[in-house]
């Protein structure tokens, strides 16, 4: 086990980091074994470490060093001491309560007949006994050395162990991001963890995923800027030649002629790869001046997965830009043929996003309600044309089949495994409801009516009393609010009315950002 990656790995022993030893814990109840053990190994060296000595007098003093000390390498054990099975009592609280497997028991005694040494290796896990009497400084030299070499074996498999742990913890975090945000903290959240950073230790520091739009990263003048946090935040599509600095951009060249990883005193370029596209390049800065040969494999294997996750995130990207697209081309179709053109339907996702977080809707589901809100008048595809289009008041049966329009989109899109279409029927079947119970088409009273038509209620009705419609001009600002608060308890969720009234400006800037083309 290389010294670095113990500082890297474990910093807040203190023991380590200064002076680079190995703990051996001496516990016997006679201060002349304590003396004479130290002298005997006063010259002793292993991988360029010496030994760090802890003497223990008593079983219950030995529990509590090692308590304190749970990277002790070597613990020399006397079995009688308070009483004649303390040696005995203390290993098994090592291994059974400590759960330490680490450590490498020396059993030493000068009672072989108190304690039979087949007896005890079964029974208490011991890793080698000895008779004090037999234990001459050159046995002594030899049985801390080969115990020394199996601590380190066991601890260097341990550390591979949690390294890989980590990078499957690291992949499976990366893969479950969605947004480009969370990609880049992903990666230097996971970094951190596998380079054993304290959680601090990369929060100034900047990063960026770098690719060609083409798909050819062969030369770096080429590359742009695909995502970036720190200095590179907001340097998204630029390339990297106009936003790196001569020494960065060299070491960019240079990752892409190796296609490997390139470490610089405090960051790293790597290059990145799958099986589906050339690759990318990830850049961080901030890193530990100082990497073990382990922890430099453990980067390796990460950034594997790293462009993997990334292209993971555009997918993701691509699916959902795609179905909002398709919810905006057929809600405008069916804007077009009610006559009703420009950008209603835009309009109502705006508002209903921003109603939607005033009334404390999480990011997630605010964001699914402005999607699916332009799909809250889909059914009007069913309504014949001389009912959508007719100028004047509907009479008796017209008004019926117009209802009919809530239930028809509903059935449209109600078996849908999209979240957003899924939003969408839900949206389209409960936005004609009203508060009081008087709504249709299932005449739903109060809460039993879904949010997201609630919001796209309100949404609908503010938007389509502002602007001009076939059967009536457009309203002043004034007359809409006086209508709305007089619907409040009645046609809309009285909550909604108030949170509209205190963001009636947030809602006529949406309105003047998306004009109808007549207006």
């Amino acid at each position: 086990m290389s010294d670095d990656f113990i500082f890297a790995a474990e910093p807040e022993h203190e023991e380590q980091v200064v002076h680079g030893s190995w703990k051996v814990l001496i516990v016997d109840d006679e201060p002349e074994v304590h003396a004479v053990t130290k002298l005997a190994l006063s010259d002793f060296s292993f991988q360029n470490k010496n030994l760090n000595f802890i003497s223990a007098y008593s079983g219950a003093e030995a529990k509590a060093l090692l308590q304190q000390h749970p990277d002790t390498a070597i613990i020399l054990l006397d079995v009688v001491m308070e009483t004649d099975d303390a040696g005995l009592i203390v290993a098994r609280y090592i291994r059974e309560e400590l759960h330490n497997e680490h450590v490498r028991i020396i059993l030493r005694t000068g009672q072989p007949g108190q304690a039979p040494e087949r007896q005890v290796i079964i029974n208490y896990d011991i890793n080698d006994y000895k008779s004090k009497t037999e234990l001459t400084a050159q046995k002594l030299f030899t049985v801390i050395m080969s115990s020394l070499r199996s601590y380190r074996d066991i601890m260097s498999l341990e550390q591979s162990r949690l390294g890989l742990e980590k990078i499957i913890n690291a992949s499976a975090d990366l893969f479950s991001s969605h947004s480009m945000e969370q990609f880049i903290d992903g990666v230097l959240q996971q970094l951190t963890s596998i380079l054993g950073c304290n959680e601090n230790a990369l929060l100034v520091s900047s990063s960026m995923v770098a690719g060609n739009i083409s798909g050819d990263v062969s030369d770096p003048h080429k590359l742009v800027v695909f995502a970036g946090q720190g200095e590179f935040e907001c340097k998204e599509g630029k390339p990297v030649q106009d936003v790196l600095p001569p020494e960065l951009l060299e070491a960019f060249e240079s990752a892409l002629k190796l296609r490997g990883i390139v470490y610089r005193d405090n960051y790293l370029v790597a290059y990145c790869t799958s099986k589906f596209t050339h690759g990318s390049l990830l850049y961080i800065s901030g890193l530990p001046g100082l990497m073990s040969a382990n922890q430099k494999k453990l980067i390796e294997l990460f950034s594997q997965n790293v462009q993997i996750a990334y292209e993971n995130v555009q997918l993701q990207h691509e699916i959902e830009d795609t179905q909002r697209e398709i919810v905006y081309r057929l809600s405008e179709a069916v804007e077009h043929r009610s006559i009703e053109t420009g950008n209603h339907v835009k309009r109502v996702a705006f508002i209903c996003y921003d109603l939607a977080k005033a009334y404390g809707l999480p990011e997630e589901e605010a964001e699914r309600l402005m999607f699916a809100a332009p799909l809250h008048d889909v059914g009007k595809v069913g309504i014949p044309d001389g009912i959508l289009n007719k100028p004047s008041k509907l009479q008796g049966q017209e008004w019926e089949v117009m209802k009919t329009h809530a239930s028809i989109g509903y059935e449209i899109l109600k078996d849908s495994k999209r979240s957003i279409i899924q939003a969408g029927a839900v949206i389209a079947q409960d936005h004609h409801e009203k508060w009081d119970g008087t709504g249709y088409p299932s005449g739903k009273k109060g809460d039993d009516i879904h949010i997201y038509g609630r919001i796209a209620a309100l949404a609908d009705v503010y938007d389509a009393l502002r602007h001009r419609r076939c059967y009536k001009s457009a309203w002043s600002l004034e007359q809409v609010i006086t209508q709305i608060v007089s619907e409040s308890g009645k046609q809309f969720d009285p909550q909604l009315v108030e949170i509209f009234k205190q963001r009636v400006d947030k809602l006529e800037a949406i309105l003047q950002k998306y004009p109808d083309s007549d207006e």
